[in-house]
């Protein structure tokens, strides 16, 4: 016995269920016997023929006939399936950042108590002075200076350390 391996990427393989038709064109060939039938025995006169009831049921299965025919592997009913798809798909695609349709909807934050009282008390021990444009510039100078050997650190928790070195003058 032969053993071929077959390829992961070879999802789409029909089985031949009778003949060389597959199991939707057995379907496809099916659908015009059961509608048929429906067709005889639901539509008036019932149970009678008639030259019309003749004429839809030849229609129906010339349809399904038809759509059953394989064509470079696909049967016609597939390939009408994709160029409809194609062909109803929007032929601009237009974004609006400015839109609200499916954005999640966020109330507006609004600071707990104890959120408050730790950011005032942040602001009453962090106070930084005002300075005169001299101070200033004389702080620039004193920081500009290579001998100053101004660093900065941070710590794990986010703080922030300004080390300046003492300049004698």
């Amino acid at each position: 016995m032969k053993a071929t391996i077959v390829p992961a990427q070879v999802t789409t393989v029909e089985d031949r269920i009778m003949g060389g038709l597959s199991f939707s064109q057995l379907m496809l060939l099916l659908v015009p016997v059961f509608m048929s039938a429906g067709i005889y025995t639901m539509i008036p006169p019932f149970m009678d023929g008639n030259i019309y009831k003749y004429i839809v049921m030849g229609a129906v299965a010339l349809i399904c006939g038809i759509l059953a025919i394989r064509i470079k592997g696909k049967i016609l009913a597939l390939w009408l399936a994709i160029v409809l798809r194609y062909n109803l798909r929007p032929k601009y695609y237009l974004f609006n950042k400015n839109t609200t349709a499916l954005r999640e909807q966020y109330a507006d934050h609004v600071p707990a108590a104890e959120e408050k009282t730790e950011r005032q008390s942040l602001k009453e021990r962090v106070q930084v002075p005002h300075l005169e444009l001299h101070e200033v510039t004389k702080v620039m100078t004193k920081l500009e200076n290579p001998a100053a050997k101004l660093r900065f650190e941070t710590t794990r928790n986010g703080g922030l350390y300004v080390r300046l070195t003492e300049i004698e003058e």
